[in-house]
Formats: structure tokens, sequence, C-alpha cells
């Protein structure tokens, strides 16, 4: 009982400070992004670009992308995933830089059969180079009803957060010779797409097309960030994300977060780097 009563404990201070830090939306699909990608597949459903679609069946998938770049920036949307069995399915919402030397922020969400966990995959990219996959089981279905996801990016730190809620925390550690993501501007994404051969149980689980087609909705989108264009970046005055760090109460949440949730750190995982793991992890 004891133990019990400090989890729901625990859970209930988690829920308290997420509600203190959820994202403020302020953007629009129709003026924001372009669905580039699909053939009519993503849509967006209200005049005030609220709330967009975007669909996969066994032909295409679809995504979308922003209209602007950023050389940081704070990116969030509210998501709700593919319901039922979503086996081989990858719903994302990322950061991406162009070229074969690219720059990348995931979160990815493999799809799962029914009556499993989705998998939250994340994930950070510097000149083409990732191999730093954190992936967790989300407390909550995030299939029954939209949650927050957001990415602030500035630079020192890269944040993860799931409704206000940090889940992991990539710094900037160039000083010990780690590369990160600082020289290239990058555009949101999102996209529904197949990747069967990887994306559940790895690989084991198989798409379902009888189920086609499948389905997420993004709503809320709002990028709040320093804008690139003619080479160089313009940043908003006195924007919070920038200096943005974690105090001991949200160091704490990543700890706890990753303790209870954690399913996959690339960190503990010996048998992938035998000779001994990433210095970051160090």
């Amino acid at each position: 009982m004891k133990s019990s009563c400090g989890t729901r404990f625990a859970f209930l201070a988690l829920f308290l400070f997420a509600l203190q830090s959820v994202c403020v939306y302020a953007g629009s699909f129709h003026k924001d992004v372009q669905i580039h990608w699909g053939d009519g597949r993503g849509k967006i459903h209200d005049n005030e670009g609220k709330l967009l679609s975007l669909s996969l069946d066994k032909s295409s998938g679809s995504g979308f992308q922003s209209n602007q770049e950023f050389l940081y920036g704070k990116a969030e949307v509210q998501m709700k995933l593919v319901p039922g069995n979503s086996a081989g399915t990858v719903t994302t919402f990322y950061l991406k830089a162009p070229g074969t030397m690219w720059d990348e922020i995931d979160f990815e969400f493999l799809g799962n059969i029914s009556g499993h966990p989705y998998t939250l995959h994340t994930n950070v990219y510097t000149k083409g180079t990732g191999d730093k996959e954190q992936q967790f089981h989300l407390w909550f279905d995030p299939t029954l009803g939209f949650h927050t996801y957001c990415i602030t990016w500035n630079p020192q730190r890269i944040i993860f957060t799931v409704d206000g809620i940090p889940i992991r925390e990539f710094k900037n550690s160039e000083s010990m010779g780690i590369p990160f993501p600082k020289d290239q501007p990058m555009r949101v994404y999102a996209s529904l797409w197949e990747a069967e051969h990887w994306a559940t149980r790895g690989g084991l689980e198989k798409t379902d097309w009888s189920k086609a087609p499948f389905t997420a909705f993004y709503r809320n989108y709002n990028v709040e960030g320093c804008v690139w264009a003619n080479g160089k970046s313009s940043c908003p005055a006195n924007s919070p994300w920038f200096t943005q760090t974690l105090d001991k109460n949200g160091i704490d949440k990543v700890k706890w977060v990753q303790s209870k949730y954690m399913v996959y750190n690339y960190c503990t995982d010996t048998k992938r780097f035998p000779k001994g793991v990433p210095k970051v992890c160090t």
C-alpha cells in the first residue's frame, strides 16, 4: 500500500507540473504549413486551420512541412494517433535539415497490435549521424484523445516534453567532442507512413491493410523560432525557450518518467556497443 500511494502521489505531482507547463497555441495549418506529399491523403478540416489529418493506405502515406525554416525554436502540436491495430505504421512530428549530412530531432510513434502499447521513439541526428534512440511506453492511450508533444531546441539543449512533462534532455556537449545540431536550419515535419520491416516488435508484426486507411489527427500546431531567411536567422525578442533549462524539479520529472516508462535506452545497450557506449552517455 505504501508503494502504491507513493506512485499515485508522484503521478499527481507530475500532472500538476504538466498543467503549469502546457504549450500555448497560436498557429494555423493554412498559413504555416504545406501538405507536401500524399496525393490528397493529408487534409485540413476547418477554416481556422486548427485541425489536420494524415492518412496511410497501401498506395501511399502523407505528410506536411512548415513553410519556414528555423535555426532554434520551440515546435509543438497536439496529436491523436491511429487507433486499433496500427502495426507497421509510423506517425511522426520532427525537425529536419535537408541533404546527406542532415540534422534531425524526432518524435516517432511506432504502431501497435491491438491491446499493446504504442512506442514513442525519440532520436537526435547531427550531420547525418543518429544512434541516440530512447523509447517510451506512454502513461496514457494516445489514440483516445489529443495530447501535446513539444520539442524545444536552443543553443544549449534539446528538451522533449509530453503534455508539458519533460521526458528527455539532450545537452550541448561540444566541449567533450560530441556533435550538437546548431549549424543547419530545420523545417518542422509530420508524416504517417509504413515501416512494417522495423516499426512493430522489430518488424515481427506486419501491417494489416484490411484496416486501412489509417488516420492520425493533428491540431493546435504552433512554432516559435528563429526564422532562417537570406542566410541568417532572426530570433523573437525575449523568447523564454531560447534559454530554457531544466531545474531540479524538471530533472526529477525526467528521471521519474525514464524510470517508469522508458523501454529502450541506447546508453545501456552494451550488446549494440560492445566496445563501450557512446561518449555522450558518460
